[in-house]
């Protein structure tokens, strides 16, 4: 057998175990025994597989790693990948980083390895220190004019001499820059962090350390420049303080960061992204003595989830005296470089028009399309995932040889097909921008992160094989990570300015614990307060949080849609795919439900009773003439320039009901309504029901073939018409009443007729379209109607409402 299909384990059983039914009974099969790492250990065989599992077994802090072992099944993520990579970097080793997702053994990984450096040679910085002029040839990595130049330094506090490059923007930077310059009055990408300190002099020792900070990462010395140029651009400056404002808050209200953040809420507060670095503080004293809070600003131009880990770590190690142990800091503009001068444009249009070519329309989660917004109506949901779930999700994933974040993936495109009417969906995923971010790239400040688009149908496929699926795609997403989200976009088939998607899924590691909230600060600084919100200019936002032994949900989403709702059918969504992947990996995942019981039970039962009381002794006009004699002067109904009162249309239906009883009209009596839509039509459908007979609607534009035919079949013996209809169709022994020659009815009375009708006669006669050739006539009683009305609320009558609306095709029912 190939290695794939041969078995982790042998179980001997006498006898399969059945349902009552005679099927495999799954649940009742004994969990099988694996061998023991002892049993299945096979030592590394070459100089390479040596190498390989030495760091492997560093990175995933286990004793030994055997060269047939799963890199996902003995522990490894996404995060950890970034810091495997970054080792065998340092190790004068490379493999694509594709082959760890695919082949995710050290045998695989140690045979694609090569011996080469890295993937690009990043040219040099050629602005020397003290320079006082800088020319196009100092910046090889955008091409700028002199006069361009010169505006940008021009900006810059000290001159030349004070800029220590110039570069563009990495991809992620260009989708922030526009959505800052697209929303005036706020940011959603301007990021609060609120601490609170116990003494002036903790808060100013916290403030040193960041200051610290600021001066040994180009990326908190950045700014950003577009104004006047061909391209935007990112300026670091080499020296840029720190700008701290003292604000004044009110002593007695206490929490001075909470009021800090009312007073600078980013929900209307925007950043001046010239002024570097892209980093405010606003700090203000609490009543209690000594007590100060404090506010940063961060802008995500300049900072991702990583950058804040690694910035958290070197704070810590300035507070408490290490600062001289950290290692040297690497420039950001070796990841622009990476990301410029790596996998060329047109093998990212290749591989995202393979991918998206044929998908010509959005996936809108909820009929949500605007992508463009600041983020101020977004709500946000937290669940924490069943510990029992969690565990049994690391399980599979181990079992599989994928990731969990691969599982999750497929979970999240069941809740959009679901909630999109789709089976083929493709949605927004945050990639971590590192896997091929060059030297160093797991300790480099700066906003790495990516955000691509990703395909994921849900059908016929299985549940395992649509996770393996999956699984491939993100791997070969890693080679593009560094694409820019407009190439991608602009290789499918959704015409601008329709968005691709309106949905993000971001899978993140966010340390030990147990799924708590926000950060915290070093062990000597701060404790943070409040929840740091993140938002974003997508409705409908999904973060999963891997805190390496559980899991929660994040959900940011348009307040229609329901935040916590989002969170309930994820939830679900996860354990409906992990219980198919446990005992029925073959289940196509269109059969694996998302909805919460309680959902469900909305749906299903709750929205669908049908037991509801109605008065099953009351005939349709009758309920009409009630309303009559209720609200006598509300308009009834309205036809052009023509208006009647319930009153005058009783009254009208009344003398007409009269007339026919006069012509034999009585119960289940068939009357034919030879009319166009008018007013006449309502007063005629009326008189029928009230005279006790059943009317017959007939459109004038049938051919008159088939109106003969609804004739002789429904046995219909009176006619009601215009004479301008009169040849339409031949009357024959009909006793017809033209109603515009009807002078007799001024005589007859108004008062309602006796007809003795019941509910359990007849209302109307309606013909289907005759799709057999044939038409054929449905018989309905008074009593459905009534029934229809009153049980199902699709017709509700209020005081003032129109008692009907009929068209020249079916009058189905009056009202």
């Amino acid at each position: 057998l190939p290695e794939y299909m041969v078995p982790a384990a042998f179980v001997v059983l006498e006898a399969l175990p059945l349902t009552p039914n005679g099927k495999l009974d799954r649940k009742a099969l004994p969990a099988p025994e694996y061998a023991s790492a002892e049993e299945r250990y096979v030592a590394p065989r070459t100089p390479a597989e040596e190498l390989m599992a030495g760091i492997w077994a560093e990175v995933l802090k286990v004793e030994r790693v055997g060269v047939h072992d799963n890199f996902f099944a003995l522990g490894g993520h996404s995060l950890l990948a970034v810091t495997l990579v970054e080792r065998m970097r340092r190790r004068g080793v490379r493999a694509d980083v594709r082959a760890l997702f695919l082949t995710p053994t050290v045998a695989e990984l140690a045979a694609a390895a090569e011996d080469v450096g890295s993937d690009v040679r990043v040219p040099p910085n050629r602005i020397p220190a003290g320079c006082g002029a800088i020319t196009p040839e100092m910046l090889p990595l955008v091409e700028l004019t002199q006069g361009e130049i010169d505006r940008i330094v021009a900006g810059v506090p000290g001159g030349a001499r004070n800029v220590q490059d110039i570069y563009p923007l990495a991809p992620l930077q260009e989708g922030i820059l526009f959505h800052h310059l697209l929303s005036p009055e706020s940011d959603p990408y301007l990021l609060t962090l609120p601490f609170a300190f116990e003494s002036r002099e903790q808060l100013e020792a916290y403030l040193a350390a960041l200051q610290a900070a600021v001066a040994r990462h180009d990326i908190l010395r950045t700014s950003v420049v577009w104004e006047g140029l061909s391209e935007p651009v990112q300026v670091v400056w080499r020296h840029a303080p720190l700008s701290v404002e003292e604000v004044e808050v009110d002593p007695a209200a206490g929490d001075a960061a909470r009021q800090l953040y009312e007073r600078i809420d980013p929900r209307h507060h925007r950043m001046d992204l010239s002024r570097a670095p892209l980093l405010r503080a606003y700090v203000g004293r609490e009543a209690v003595a000594g007590h100060w809070g404090l506010l940063l600003l961060l802008h995500h131009l300049v900072s991702d989830h990583t950058t804040a880990d690694v910035l958290r770590e070197e704070m810590e190690a300035h507070l408490d005296g290490r600062a001289d142990q950290l290692p040297a800091p690497l420039p950001f503009r070796n990841y622009v470089a990476q990301a410029r001068l790596g996998v060329s444009r047109a093998e990212h249009e290749a591989f995202f028009r393979e991918l998206l070519g044929d998908v010509d329309e959005p996936t809108a989660p909820f009929g949500l399309r605007e992508v463009r917004g600041d983020g101020l109506g977004l709500e946000e949901g937290a669940l924490r995932v069943e510990e029992e779930l969690g565990v049994r999700l690391r399980e599979r994933a181990r079992r599989l040889g994928v990731s969990t974040a691969s599982v999750c993936h497929v979970a999240w495109a069941q809740v959009l097909a679901r909630v999109s009417g789709r089976s083929d969906v493709v949605f927004g995923t945050v990639l971590f921008g590192r896997m091929q971010g060059g030297e160093g790239a797991d300790r480099v400040l700066g906003p790495f992160i990516n955000t691509l688009p990703v395909r994921v149908r849900v059908g016929e496929e299985g549940a395992e094989a649509g996770v393996r699926r999956t699984q491939a795609l993100l791997a070969s997403l890693v080679r593009h990570e560094h694409a820019s989200l407009v190439l991608a976009q602009q290789c499918s088939g959704v015409p601008a300015p329709e968005p691709l998607f309106s949905a993000i899924f971001n899978y993140r590691h966010v340390g030990g614990g147990g799924g708590g909230g926000g950060g915290k600060g070093p062990a000597r600084g701060p404790r943070q307060t409040g929840h740091v919100m993140e938002r974003s200019n997508y409705p409908l936002n999904l973060s999963v949080n891997d805190w390496g032994e559980a899991f929660s949900l994040t959900v940011q989403a348009e307040a229609q849609v329901g935040a916590q709702r989002v969170c309930a059918l994820m939830h679900t969504a996860l354990a409906g795919l992990v219980e198919a992947l446990e005992e029925a990996p073959e289940c196509p995942l269109e059969y694996i439900d998302v909805l919460p019981e309680a959902e469900r039970r909305q749906v299903v039962v709750e929205w669908n009773r049908t037991e509801r009381p109605y008065p099953r002794g009351v005939c349709v006009h009758e309920r009409f003439e009630a309303q009559a004699r209720e609200r006598p002067r509300a308009a009834a109904l309205v036809w052009g320039e023509e208006s009647l009162s319930y009153a005058e249309l009783d009254a009208r239906a009344n003398r007409l009901a009269h007339h026919l009883i006069r012509l034999g009209v009585g119960p289940d009596a068939r009357v034919g309504v030879l009319l166009e839509r008018s007013a006449e039509l309502i007063v005629s459908l009326l008189a029928v029901l009230k005279a006790g007979g059943a009317y017959v609607p007939l459109d004038p534009s049938y051919p008159a073939e088939r109106l003969r035919l609804m004739l002789a079949d429904s046995s219909v013996r009176v006619l009601l018409s215009r004479s301008d209809l009169a040849g339409v169709v031949e009357a024959g022994d009909l006793a017809v009443v033209h109603l515009d020659q009807a002078d007799a009815l001024a005589s007859e009375s108004v008062e309602a007729p006796r007809s003795g009708a019941t509910a359990e006669n007849l209302a109307y006669i309606v013909y289907t379209s005759g799709s057999t050739g044939k038409p054929k006539g449905v018989m309905v009683a008074h009593r459905h109607v009534v029934q229809l009305v009153v049980e199902t609320d699709y017709v509700q009558i209020r005081p003032g409402d129109r008692v009907a609306q009929a068209s020249n095709a079916s009058f189905d029912a009056l009202t």
